[in-house]
């Protein structure tokens, strides 16, 4: 619950002169802003003020009910043209009620997907203002905004306003009513309140602001004279960021004579993790003059989505008040002795060209070899393709035993916390946990930070690691070998590591790219063709259920999904096929890449095709049996017009014709090489 004052407060933005192109306030039109054709339209309320699209109930007798029912209940509103080169942020007050959803994209001419910008399903009884940076961009485009009403009786997704100002949303001087979309946390006792406009709330001696040093600005302040317990909180909350940010972050604060208080400043993240970034400390008397308006400057690095969190904390009703103005931020470190914001790639390698920056311990003699396998129906690829480099350990064995493999990334800073991903294979004959062992090894020694839980044999299987030092460390990859009979034999690829926790989304926010499907959540926009197959692609987990043919698990991660052809109750010939959301056409080149499994004696044909208007361009093609391994698929294809990729999978001679797919992935631009092609053979290592 907010304070009274926020609550309140008109929805009409002020400021009008500091407006971009892309604002309304929808009193009585829509600026512009129209509603595409092909779905629901968007209607403005009778006496203006929002525009909306409501439930409705499907009663069409379609073939494709779901399609039909999804444009129906889909209203997509689009912004005129924008040219806007410089960074700024859009604000966009709204309301879900009852159930529904809102998202905002943006929409770049030539190019198929719109970029997700910001997106929510939560409903509310009032409305709530959401802020979403845009970058900078040399391109015009539109902004996108996509409201999907539940189906339940009353749903509805509402717009009251769209505010596009310059700059970044974490940045506010307090001067307008929605206040940069900054809010106050609730406490029963003490909270943040708008300062300044001339009224006195609570006293007399409340200081002029900083934006305009004058009475009739604004501020935040709070006060402890309602403080009861001790430490009491409050807390004012900036809007969660939604692009990768590092910089300088700037304010100005003010503190009364008593000092009760303890005035911190934070960052929190999706997961409610808090980092400090600053504290005030007290000040020298002789420095500082009460009233005085006192400037901070800390440095910011945010890789992931986090919210600044101004907090005071108060032991006692006469803790004193404390007052924050004029924050802003700037893409430069506040010093130019603040190092950059740590490149953590430096400690990822998919073993494609090498070891990257990973190094075998010169003390031991055993050491972990990176090999290759030609696509077979016998052994195992490596994860990148399905016919790339993998690293392998223990591959060459003496009479002797006890070996120990050990290879060793780069250094990583200290104070920072790391999502250290990676894939592993087992490939020996009585599994331990001593098969792969992960360390941080530092000046102090090694702490171990994972150890070997899933023992599925024969399927790349992806893991993940949150770990944090107060040291520079060194991450290291032990494998260990008692004998030939007893031997943790293990192949590791595509180690990737990134900055924050592993549960936390990477920079864009939690929404998934529109051009990736890695079939976890489900379909993700796919559909069945139910005109032209003669049976549906399955979801599934696991391996197929027919022996010697179809995957033992997914591509994704190994225990995950994937879809499949079921080749048993088919008959020779039949097909399937699935298609993908219509897509919009491009100037230039696109590329498709995708995961294949195509194993099993009596294997089939599968195809890619490009559908305009109804008519189907081949674009790839395989038959027969490929490889036990997933492989990768790239494909490139370019067309002006509206379009749909379709998969197309046909069963084969016999039962053992199963073929999967996994990982789809479409983007603008040429594809960077070309495809696996697999050869049927034998198992062979290759240095």
């Amino acid at each position: 619950m907010l304070p009274f004052y926020i609550l309140t407060f008109a929805v009409t933005i002020q400021a009008q002169n500091q407006l971009l192109p892309g604002s309304c306030n929808f009193e009585s039109n829509t600026c512009g802003y129209t509603s595409d054709a092909d779905f629901t339209s968007w209607t403005l309320h009778k006496d203006g003020r929002f525009v909306a699209v409501d439930a409705v109930t499907n009663n069409d007798d379609e073939t494709d009910a779901d399609t039909v029912m999804q444009r129906k209940t889909t209203g997509v509103l689009l912004s005129p043209v924008l040219e806007q080169g410089e960074w700024s942020c859009l604000r966009i007050v709204h309301q879900i009620t009852g159930s529904g959803s809102l998202e905002v994209l943006q929409r770049t001419a030539g190019k198929s997907f719109d970029k997700p910008l910001w997106s929510s399903q939560v409903p509310s009884d009032s409305w709530v203002i959401s802020s979403m940076d845009l970058q900078n961009n040399t391109e015009a485009y539109r902004v996108v905004i996509e409201g999907k009403p539940g189906q339940s009786p009353g749903s509805s997704v509402a717009v009251f306003e769209i505010h596009i100002s310059p700059g970044y949303c974490l940045e506010c001087d307090f001067e307008e009513s929605h206040l940069c979309g900054y809010s106050n946390q609730w406490n029963a006792n003490v909270n943040w309140y708008v300062g300044g406009g001339g009224s006195q709330l609570l006293q007399n001696n409340m200081p002029t602001d900083h934006t305009y040093n004058n009475k009739t600005g604004h501020f935040m302040y709070v006060d402890s004279i309602y403080a009861k317990t001790f430490k009491e909180v409050a807390k004012l909350v900036s809007p969660m960021t939604t692009v990768p940010m590092s910089g300088c972050l700037s304010f100005q604060y003010q503190r009364s004579d008593e000092r009760g208080n303890l005035f911190s400043v934070f960052t929190r993240d999706r997961l409610g993790q808090y980092q400090e970034l600053w504290k005030a400390e007290p000040e020298i008397q002789s420095d500082w003059t009460p009233g005085e308006w006192i400037p901070v400057q800390v440095d910011l690095k945010a890789p992931y989505s986090v919210q600044v969190v101004f907090e005071v904390a108060f032991n006692s009703p006469r803790g004193g008040r404390v007052a924050v103005d004029d924050i802003s931020f700037s893409s430069e470190f506040c010093s130019t002795d603040t190092e950059p914001t740590f490149d953590p790639s430096i400690a990822s390698c998919d073993f494609e060209s090498g070891f990257c920056q990973y190094t075998q311990d010169q003390v031991i003699a055993s050491s972990w070899r990176r090999v290759s396998v030609k696509p077979n129906i016998f052994r195992n690829g490596d994860h990148t393709t399905g016919a790339g480099s993998f690293l392998l350990a223990h591959s060459r064995l003496g009479p002797s035993s006890g070996y120990v493999s050990r290879v060793i990334g780069p250094i990583l800073p200290g104070n920072m916390k790391f999502c250290l991903r990676f894939y592993f294979s087992l490939r020996g004959f009585n599994q331990t946990e001593q098969a792969l062992i992960v360390y941080l090894q530092h000046s102090s020694g090694q702490e171990k930070i994972w150890t070997l839980g899933e023992k599925s044999r024969g399927i790349w299987i992806a893991t993940d690691v949150t770990f944090q030092t107060s040291q520079p460390a060194q991450v290291v990859f032990v494998s260990t070998c008692r004998s030939f009979w007893d031997c943790g034999s293990v192949a590791l690829d595509d180690i990737n590591m990134s900055l924050g926790d592993c549960d936390l989304p990477a920079g864009l926010l939690t929404l998934s790219l529109p051009g990736k499907c890695d079939f976890e959540a489900g379909l993700c926009g796919y559909t069945q063709d139910k005109q032209k197959d003669t049976a549906d692609w399955e979801w599934r987990r696991g391996p197929t259920p027919t022996s010697y043919t179809g995957p033992r698990g997914d591509h994704t991660t190994g225990l995950g999904y994937y879809l499949h052809m079921e080749a048993s109750p088919m008959l020779p010939g039949q097909n399937i096929r699935l298609l993908s959301r219509p897509l919009r056409g491009s100037r230039g080149p696109q590329c498709l890449s995708f995961f294949y499994h195509m194993y099993g004696s009596g294997t089939g044909q599968l195809s890619v095709h490009l559908d305009k208007d109804g008519e189907d361009v081949l674009l790839w093609q395989l038959s027969g049996e490929q490889s036990i391994a997933w492989l990768r698929a790239t494909v490139q294809y370019q067309s002006d017009s509206q379009h749909q990729i379709v998969f197309e999978a046909i069963r084969g001679t016999s039962v053992r014709s199963d073929i999967a797919i996994d990982d789809i992935i479409l983007e603008g631009g040429p594809c960077p090489e070309t495809e696996v092609r697999a050869t049927v053979g034998t198992s062979n290592e290759i240095e």
